[in-house]
């Protein structure tokens, strides 16, 4: 075992274990006969929760692993005898180079699946890496769509990519502007220059002149990125209707709020494509006058569904942010549970076929049925959402929602 990986399992020590069977041969007159127990089946959970992504890791994880407690408590994977999931969870150090070497450990490690590993950049990696030991891949996030473009038949990603996305927002924000009688025709698009901000940035040049917003300029900026006063001064100056950020949450926060004290207001509004807190809870309620009206495409969970209502209060109860990080995951660990159902026996090879032919819908998120098409499930889509007094509200779609957009923002 790596000084990075660590095991966790269904939470019970040896000892219980032990305990516990015993307990159940005196109970039916079996004295010293213990039934035996299936083996833990082990997944692997990557993410990175240290480095520059370390907040998004942890909530990845968070995510992956309450699914993980609530599938053990319920009686396992009840086609495997009740096996447990055993999580072997590693760090990607938010590299993609260390990525792709924790996979190697995981698949010595004897895992049979990979779930993570949240970043564009580091899934790249990771994805091939897993291709190496026919080790399945389920990426929870990762938008780029070479992900799951380069025939890489053991990755699958749960969430949609970049494609989707931008057409779904181009969409939304098409009609909301509309509705609005066209507020917004000029936007400054602000990216990370990493592989996911710079594609965001590229495809929204190509596409927003195309629903009447001429792009007045694209700015980049590194992750991190400690000063934003330069990037606020430049779209002060050049007054654009909108600004569309794509960016990770610490420079998204720290954009945010430099944009609030330098008096930039942009006279429609901010609408983000996977504003890395724009749809963000905490975000919305720690600083409430720099988040307040910022719009979102992203990815987010069906707040009329009773299922995502008592996920909603889990979080809550454990005192977490609520974020899309942790809605992901904990969707991508119920799926996995689902094809190990499935899957004819305990193997790579078997697990792959599974999640190839998976139908599973019980989401918490505003998904269709999975179905994975080339390793990208088709049932996927995005949402908008609006922070609203605090609160991250859906706007769009209708059978969605729970507010009306505020568009054009209010000014003074």
């Amino acid at each position: 075992m790596s000084r990075r990986t660590m095991r966790i399992g269904s939470g019970l020590t040896r000892r219980n274990v032990v305990l516990g069977a015993a307990g159940a041969a005196a109970t039916l007159g079996m004295p010293g006969i213990l039934t035996a127990q299936p083996a833990n089946l082990k997944i692997g959970i990557l993410h990175p929760v240290t480095g520059g992504l370390a907040y998004e890791g942890e909530q990845c994880r968070k995510g992956a692993l309450l699914a993980l407690e609530e599938i053990n408590a319920a009686g396992g994977i009840k086609s495997k005898g009740g096996a447990k999931i055993e999580a072997v969870l590693a760090d990607a150090q938010s590299k993609p180079d260390v990525g792709a070497a924790e996979v190697d450990r995981l698949a010595e490690a004897g895992v049979l699946a990979i779930q993570g590993p949240f970043a564009s950049g580091i899934a790249l990696a990771t994805t091939q890496a897993a291709a190496k030991h026919n080790l399945p891949h389920l990426v929870d996030v990762g938008v780029v769509d070479q992900i799951v473009t380069r025939g890489l038949p053991n990755t699958f990603r749960f969430a949609p990519g970049f494609g989707k996305i931008t057409g779904f927002a181009l969409d939304a924000l098409q009609k909301i502007n509309t509705d609005a009688g066209g507020a917004a025709k000029t936007a400054f698009i602000v990216h990370e220059d990493g592989a996911f901000g710079s594609g965001m940035a590229k495809l929204l040049n190509e596409k927003l002149p195309g629903i009447g917003i001429q792009v007045m300029q694209t700015l980049s900026h590194p992750s991190p990125q400690r000063d934003f006063t330069n990037i606020a001064l430049q779209i002060r100056q050049g007054n654009p209707d909108l600004i569309i950020p794509s960016n990770y949450k610490n420079e998204f926060i720290l954009m945010a709020r430099t944009l609030q004290q330098q008096r930039v207001r942009p006279k429609a509004g901010i609408y983000a494509l996977l504003g890395g807190a724009a749809s963000n809870v905490a975000f919305a309620k720690q600083y409430p006058q720099a988040a307040e009206y910022i719009m979102d495409c992203n990815h987010w969970y069906n707040p009329t569904k009773e299922l995502s209502k008592v996920f909603a209060k889990k979080v809550a109860d454990k005192g977490w942010d609520l974020t899309y990080e942790l809605m992901l995951n904990y969707s991508c660990m119920r799926v996995l549970a689902d094809a190990l159902e499935r899957a004819s026996e305990p193997s790579r090879a078997a697990v792959t076929a599974a999640l190839a032919s998976s139908t599973y819908g019980d989401h918490i998120m505003p998904y269709g049925p999975t179905k994975f098409v080339n390793g990208q499930n088709e049932g996927a889509q995005p949402a908008n959402t609006q922070i609203l007094k605090g609160s991250v509200e859906v706007i769009y779609p209708a059978e969605f929602a729970s507010a009306k957009v505020a568009f054009p923002i209010p000014q003074g």
